[in-house]
């Protein structure tokens, strides 16, 4: 399974990115779930948002309402991609952002819950 994220860059606060993470090697006849988090240098990585086969979402309280994560992902789709919409973006967002999968379903909100990383991407957000 290889997981590539794309899209980050710098931005002024209060405009947007999208992130996007290529999936390949995976497996979706199984439950699985799939996320994005992010981690500042000398800090704990933390998730972001996630969402489950089963389209099931869950976003952390710094990001409700900014953020949006949502999948083109499937046995039939040319794309199999994660994307993560980030609008109304703020200095403390700045990041490395990653992808992350697991298979069973299961939707860990610790990074220890997933197997599957992707090498990350950069946000950084001015003031």
């Amino acid at each position: 399974v290889q997981l590539v994220e794309s899209g980050g860059g710098s931005v002024q606060a209060g405009g947007s990115l999208r992130l996007s993470c290529k999936v390949s090697g995976y497996t979706y006849s199984s439950p699985y779930c799939m996320g994005w988090f992010r981690q500042i240098p000398g800090k704990e990585r933390e998730r972001v948002a996630r969402i489950g086969s089963d389209g099931g979402l869950r976003y952390a309280d710094f990001v409700k309402g900014r953020f949006t994560i949502y999948k083109d992902i499937s046995s039939d789709s040319p794309k199999n991609t994660l994307y993560l919409q980030m609008n109304s973006l703020k200095a403390e967002d700045t990041a490395m952002y990653y992808c992350a999968a697991n298979d069973g379903g299961y939707c860990a909100i610790g990074p220890d819950g997933y197997t599957f990383w992707g090498p990350g991407t950069q946000v950084i957000v001015s003031s």
